[in-house]
């Protein structure tokens, strides 16, 4: 019997039966939810780091004031951010940037900023 269709692999793992590679990101209205990770300067020249699904609504409510962790320190400015598709990859990378070393991974990242609002140090 000859077959009329086939199957085609999306990679040579398919053939194997293994687990596809790369996951599918989540969905909300058939649309991709991308994640985000930022960093705000606020009115005492202090970072803040930051998660969110919705980069520019979080924003808002940081610029309103409805953030209590920042609603002091206004006003802020959104002064870098990372979009992910996988939302362990976001959470994890705005953990490691609260670290010290991750401070100062950001620190050399943003130099050119950071410098000009005198809030650079040199390691």
């Amino acid at each position: 019997m000859i077959r009329l269709w086939r199957k085609w692999p999306h990679s040579p793992r398919d053939e194997l039966g293994a687990p596809r590679v790369y996951p599918v990101a989540k969905t909300r209205n058939n649309l991709k939810v991308m994640f985000y990770v930022y960093i705000l300067k606020l009115k005492n020249n202090r970072l803040y780091t930051g998660f969110t699904t919705n980069l520019k609504e979080r924003i808002g409510q940081h610029k309103k004031g409805k953030v209590i962790s920042t609603q002091n320190l206004r006003p802020l400015l959104l002064i870098h951010y990372e979009c992910y598709i996988m939302e362990e990859d976001a959470r994890r990378r705005e953990k490691f940037l609260k670290t010290s070393d991750g401070k100062m991974f950001l620190n050399r990242q943003i130099s050119a900023y950071l410098k000009k609002i005198g809030r650079y140090k040199d390691f």
